[in-house]
């Protein structure tokens, strides 16, 4: 196994990635500039929620996140061209990593997935061919890499699908509760509404859903059902850019096909005048970056998901564990919360306007979700202890999962102003129920 990874091979996958990749995010960056993406997320609001524990991470002032963005498009553009490879990559991906942690109100786990393949590229020979690094500088052209380079982005995207399949599996992904409530919720033609709507068409993307992400990658690693995998990789994106507009989320899980197919055959499809080698021996270039980096990493990225599993509490009601583990488009949450203001000096009662802080985006995100609420509360907390005034915060919530019943999410009795977070276990705070939606005590 290890002779076979240290094996060189054609390139041409690697380098023809790192074109789409960086066209891609140049994609991503301006367009979330010319779309008003940036305007509604990060200059209009007057903070953003950052990932808790990084509250210092607030957009720059004024219209200095159009520079950022505008900063990143012009980095993917030099990724793309293969120009300082290394530090536009790795200056990217830091930036992109910003963009993640600074605010979670338009949450998306294909956001995360740039930041991990992005990071991944960075230590990737990614420049050795067809880039402008390699025509300033022939010494460090190659035509070949070793065979792990590609297994790596395989074993990334592999465990990107697993956990996708898995999640799937509980009752309201089963029924076709949620597949029926995106599908009404998505579409804006009556009659389009009204065919997704039917309960055969459902059902069918329900299951579909599960059957791609179990057998997209198996079938992709046999030469036998590989193009088929591909067709239907490419109708099950398509049909979701469409349906479902989430940039470019669809055409970045595409990029990832070219590296299951023999490398030469990229080669000739892209590369028609890259020279074909005869012969491929052995190397350990890089072998110190796939022991001490890659390695350790994936084994990262797999356990990560099965965090939740610790946490007492269903994932889908509490959140805790959600992120990062790839339980991407599978349920809807609604509902809302208010905050009750004690003054802990007078005991008076004050009403407290969220809709002063917050855009109606971040209103609408903060309301159904723990984390969110628990930091709003914080920031309550601390403008009116810079009035002198102690204060205890209440959230009074009302939330709902794929259009089930409401239920109370957050303990009203708890003052979250004092109340702490738990980084690693459940929060006691957050109310749990039964199967029948009796509370738990």
């Amino acid at each position: 196994m290890i002779n076979r990874l240290l094996k060189e091979t054609d390139n041409a996958p690697l380098i023809i990635f790192r074109i789409f990749l960086g066209f891609l995010l140049a994609c991503e960056t301006f367009g979330a500039i010319m779309t008003g993406w940036v305007k509604s997320n990060f200059i209009i609001p007057k903070f953003t929620f950052s990932h808790i524990g990084m509250e210092w991470l607030q957009p720059l002032p004024g219209n200095g996140m159009y520079f950022y963005f505008a900063l990143m498009g012009l980095l993917g553009l030099m990724v793309m061209a293969g120009y300082k490879y290394r530090f536009s990559m790795g200056l990217f991906t830091l930036l992109w990593a910003g963009v993640y942690f600074m605010q979670k109100t338009s949450y998306n786990n294909h956001y995360y997935l740039l930041v991990l393949v992005c990071l991944m590229m960075t230590f990737l020979p990614a420049n050795r061919y067809a880039s402008i690094d390699a025509k300033l500088d022939p010494t460090i052209k190659k035509l070949t890499m070793s065979t792990w380079c590609s297994w790596v982005m395989i074993a990334m995207v592999s465990i990107v699908y697993f956990y996708a399949t898995i999640a799937k599996f509980y009752p309201d992904w089963l029924d076709g509760t949620f597949t029926r409530n995106l599908m009404s919720g998505t579409i804006g033609r009556p009659w389009v509404r009204a065919i997704v709507t039917q309960k055969w068409f459902y059902m069918f993307l329900a299951y579909a859903g599960i059957a791609f992400d179990m057998l997209v990658v198996p079938c992709l690693l046999f030469k036998r059902t590989r193009t088929i995998a591909f067709i239907a990789s490419l109708i099950f994106h398509l049909f979701n850019s469409i349906t479902l507009q989430i940039g470019i989320f669809p055409f970045f899980a595409l990029s990832f096909a070219v590296f299951f197919y023999p490398p030469e055959k990229i080669r000739k499809l892209f590369f028609r005048k890259k020279p074909a080698i005869e012969n491929y021996g052995m190397t350990t270039e890089g072998i110190n970056i796939l022991k001490y980096f890659f390695i350790p990493y994936l084994i990262i990225q797999f356990l990560l998901p099965l965090r939740h599993h610790l946490v007492k509490g269903d994932v889908l009601w509490t959140e805790e564990g959600h992120r990062l583990s790839w339980r991407m488009m599978l349920r809807s949450r609604k509902g809302s919360t208010h905050f009750k203001v004690i003054d802990k000096a007078t005991g008076q009662d004050m009403f407290y306007d969220i809709s002063k802080d917050l855009t109606p985006k971040q209103e609408a995100s903060m309301g159904t979700r723990p984390d969110m609420i628990w930091q709003m509360a914080q920031r309550i907390k601390q403008k009116y202890a810079a009035k002198n005034i102690d204060v205890a915060v209440y959230a009074l919530t009302n939330i709902a999962i794929n259009s089930g019943p409401f239920l109370k999410l957050i303990d009203d009795k708890t003052d979250l102003g004092t109340a702490k977070w738990n980084y690693f276990w459940h929060c006691d705070w957050i109310l749990l129920y039964d199967s029948n939606n009796i509370l738990i005590k």
